[in-house]
């Protein structure tokens, strides 16, 4: 998969049928939009082009407390290329490009960038300063132009916003079972791992403390979880079994949330490495706790827990 981020420097793409959205997720949803592109790509002999936005378009003109994100943008370009796209264009999204006329949109960016044979949207997709662009003015101008306007069948849109919506719902509910559903695989995430104040080890449960990549990124509701994890040191590494707590440490009386997870039959020095989390299962919310013996005893049955969803 080509990945582009410079419109001045695009090639000329192969009679290109082209896609326009966040596709935060990639979930089931996004996959059947993505079908309806290679699809028509193949029957026209063309290439099939995403055009997707970073910054979130909501970062730049709308309400930014309320973007929290399933993907950052290399893990959704990692999810894209799985799916064998041909082309991915990153358009940067700043105060210049949402100023532009929906007019300007069609003509400057759309039509002189990517010369489309085919353009899949929503019925409901709007563009340009205030979103006043809609389907019908594509139509106008791709029949002056010389590029037909696809409309991405309603039942697949629907379920592809449904989705979304739903899935950033069950994440931050822990149901991870439905989240996987939602997306065709394990919800995820990457950190860094920082300097904790080492209780862990005191109990015999040392973990790893990690930061996020990307503060934007989407965090599971407080608890206890199965995960699998992945050192990103180099490709090929093995997955560990581990259980990750998320929450503010009730039973020191924490002041602030924490991410940290406690890899099994694991004792490297592994601070400043970045981690990825694969979360299998949920298996308890965050509780308080009469002391550190009683964390020490519900840390061991949560692992015999976690072990056996592991299995």
């Amino acid at each position: 998969m080509n990945i582009y981020r410079d419109l001045e420097q695009l090639p000329v793409f192969r009679h290109a049928v082209v896609t326009i959205g966040t596709f935060d997720g990639v979930h089931e949803g996004h996959k059947k939009i993505l079908h309806q592109l290679k699809a028509k790509a193949k029957e026209v002999n063309g290439e099939s082009v995403v055009i997707t936005f970073y910054p979130h378009p909501r970062k730049v003109v709308g309400d930014t407390s309320g973007v929290h994100l399933i993907n950052t943008l290399e893990e959704k370009l990692l999810l894209l290329s799985q799916e064998a796209i041909d082309n991915v264009v990153v358009v940067p999204f700043n105060d210049a490009f949402s100023n532009l006329t929906a007019e300007a949109y069609i003509n400057d960016f759309l039509y002189k960038k990517f010369k489309p044979t085919i353009l899949i949207i929503g019925y409901d997709h709007r563009f340009g300063f205030e979103r006043k662009g809609d389907y019908q003015l594509l139509e106008l101008y791709g029949k002056q132009l010389g590029f037909e306007v696809q409309e991405i069948d309603a039942k697949a849109l629907a379920e592809a916003t449904i989705s979304s919506t739903r899935v950033r719902k069950a994440i931050l509910h822990a149901d991870i079972f439905i989240a996987k559903e939602l997306l065709g695989y394990d919800y995820f995430f990457e950190g860094t791992v920082i300097k904790g104040d080492q209780l862990g080890r005191t109990i015999g449960y040392p973990t790893a403390n990690l930061q996020l990549n990307n503060e934007e990124k989407l965090v599971p509701a407080d608890g206890v979880y199965a995960v699998m994890v992945e050192r990103k040191l180099a490709n090929n590494q093995p997955l560990l079994k581990g259980m990750l707590y998320i929450g503010s440490r009730p039973v020191v009386n924490g002041k602030r949330r924490v991410i940290e997870v406690n890899i099994f039959d694991f004792d490297e020095d592994i601070y400043n490495e970045n981690l990825k989390v694969i979360i299998k299962k949920f298996i308890r919310e965050d509780m308080h706790l009469q002391g550190l013996e009683a964390l020490k005893h519900q840390l061991l049955l949560d692992k015999e827990t976690v072990l056996k969803s592991l299995e």
